[in-house]
């Protein structure tokens, strides 16, 4: 029997697909992780600093993908590495952002589930309660993009 497999070559990022035989055993992989905070962006690269050895490892921005947008100067997250080279990031399930655009609300309109779009100090835009406004700091699920709750 055969086992056809579609990977991600978690270095480059392409994508394969192999045909293996079933008895087959695979060599284990030694992952490293590191609590790191969120330094700056430079447009190209995301920069972090490692907590304990205070290293400085950069990540391209399209490997972070939508997660950059929850990411705070300070912030703490998790990377991964595998031959010192950053592989992956665990963000918080939920991140505090500062609304700086929002659509203005309708007087009178107060029919259950209405929401208006909000952008938040990171660029994210997210579907809020029509009460939140320019200021306020909400809370957003970051594995959903929805708004949790106003702080």
């Amino acid at each position: 029997a055969t086992i056809r497999v579609k990977a991600r070559n978690l270095l480059t990022g392409a994508n394969i697909e192999r045909t293996f035989n079933s008895g087959l055993s695979v060599q284990d992989v030694r992952l490293d992780f590191h609590n790191v905070s969120y330094l700056y962006n430079d447009g190209e690269y995301y920069h972090f600093m490692d907590n304990e050895t205070f290293e400085q490892p950069a990540i391209k921005a399209e490997m972070l993908g939508d997660d950059a947008l929850y990411l705070k100067e300070g912030m703490e997250v998790k990377l991964t590495f595998y031959k010192e080279a950053p592989l992956d990031i665990e963000i918080p399930l939920s991140v505090e952002l500062i609304v700086v655009e929002a659509e203005t609300a309708i007087r009178g309109d107060t029919a259950t589930g209405v929401s208006k779009k909000v952008i938040t100090e990171t660029g994210l835009e997210v579907q809020c309660p029509q009460f939140v406004k320019v200021g306020d700091t909400i809370r957003v699920n970051t594995e959903t993009g929805e708004y949790v709750t106003r702080v």
